[in-house]
């Protein structure tokens, strides 16, 4: 809808563009975030399990499901960035 009004008011499809990718890059910026979190999670996880063993079971189902949820903000990036790409 933005396009649309962008090329009413005499905007040419190269600037367009250019705005679109421009804001397909800054959303990739936020899958910084999710693998920061992730090693983060990943390295206290393993202080865990080096600090108590036996319960490695649970930790890393629990790792792993807070890294399956860090990783959905991600992916919504991902897929803004790729509306933006092919919507312009």
């Amino acid at each position: 809808m933005l396009f649309t009004i962008l090329a009413e008011h005499g905007y040419n499809a190269d600037f367009i563009s250019g705005l679109a990718m421009l804001g397909a890059g800054i959303a990739m910026i936020a899958g910084i975030g999710p693998g920061i979190g992730q090693g983060f999670a990943a390295g206290k996880a393993v202080e865990a399990i080096g600090r108590q063993p036996e319960a490695s079971g649970k930790i890393t189902t629990m790792m792993l499901v807070g890294q399956a949820m860090a990783e959905t903000t991600g992916l919504y990036a991902l897929i803004i960035a790729f509306v933006l790409i092919f919507t312009a």
